[in-house]
């Protein structure tokens, strides 16, 4: 039976796509590896900031006599209590934090004087894969680190967030681009600061977008300030955690679904270019 063969240039180009999803495929295979050895402080790396602050503002302090509950209080819309507020928010940020420390600090080490990156460029791929490896890993952590969180928003808090799936096809393309978002982040910050300033970092820039982020808010309590409203469109930390209050808590105040896929997409094209770059330019210089 005659079989057809193929072009000698199309043969060329399977076999390196073939040769490229391998390399891939072992560099998170090695990722994963060193997880499952680190798997205990990644959990609390992951749960332990989200199970301090429900501990104390949503089961604690309603249970204290004579202080100000703000759970009572805090409201995204009638009847909204601040448990249901912080369901998505607090999911966003471990996604937001999961993304930057799998990627932002192993960078500042691998940069550092030891020049750890060299052993991953050397493998068979182009600089830019290598890079995109990073971001689809930390994108998985960041997954499993909302899954994570979201068990302790909702039982912790007394009574339970008002959560319920509205549209599972939303969620999952919001945890989707948040993720790969988070990573993006990561990558940028991790290639434009130098390694001593990666601290410094986490003080002036990361703390910063996630208190404006609208985590601990809707987006739409904003209205009476409205300067500010406006201002924080430029953090692509709201569009995650409006995005999940859209798909957890639809019944808070949030942004249109369209302007949040729109906005997430963006912001994801342009800190993968960004980031891109920079490791570029690192590995290279």
């Amino acid at each position: 039976m005659a079989t057809t063969a193929l072009h000698p240039a199309t043969a060329i180009t399977q076999g390196r796509r073939i040769s490229y999803a391998r390399a891939f495929a072992g560099l998170l295979m090695r990722d994963f590896y060193v997880l499952r050895r680190e798997l205990g402080p990644f959990v609390v790396r992951v749960g332990m900031n989200p199970l301090l602050f429900l501990f104390v503002f949503t089961y604690v302090m309603p249970h204290m006599q004579g202080v100000a509950n703000p759970t009572a209080q805090m409201a995204g819309g009638a009847g909204t209590s601040f448990d249901t507020i912080l369901l998505p928010g607090l999911m966003a940020v471990a996604i937001m934090f999961s993304g930057i420390a799998a990627v932002a600090l192993p960078l500042a080490q691998e940069f550092g004087i030891t020049r750890e990156i060299d052993d991953r460029v050397m493998c068979p791929l182009p600089i830019a894969f290598v890079a995109v490896e990073k971001i689809v890993f930390s994108a998985l952590q960041s997954v499993v680190a909302a899954a994570l969180v979201f068990p302790l928003a909702y039982y912790i808090p007394t009574p339970h967030a008002a959560a319920q799936v509205t549209s599972w096809p939303f969620l999952i393309a919001v945890l989707i681009l948040a993720s790969l978002l988070a990573g993006a982040l990561g990558l940028t910050i991790g290639t434009s600061v130098q390694p001593k300033q990666i601290g410094l970092i986490f003080g002036v820039v990361v703390m910063p977008i996630t208190f404006l982020g609208c985590v601990y808010y809707p987006w739409a309590k904003l209205d009476h300030i409205k300067w500010l409203q406006y201002g924080v469109l430029v953090n692509p930390i709201v569009y995650m955690s409006e995005g999940l209050r859209s798909a957890l808590t639809p019944a808070t105040g949030h942004m249109g679904n369209a302007m949040i896929l729109l906005m997430l997409t963006f912001f994801l094209a342009l800190l993968t270019w960004t980031g891109m770059k920079g490791f570029r330019r690192r590995v290279v210089g």
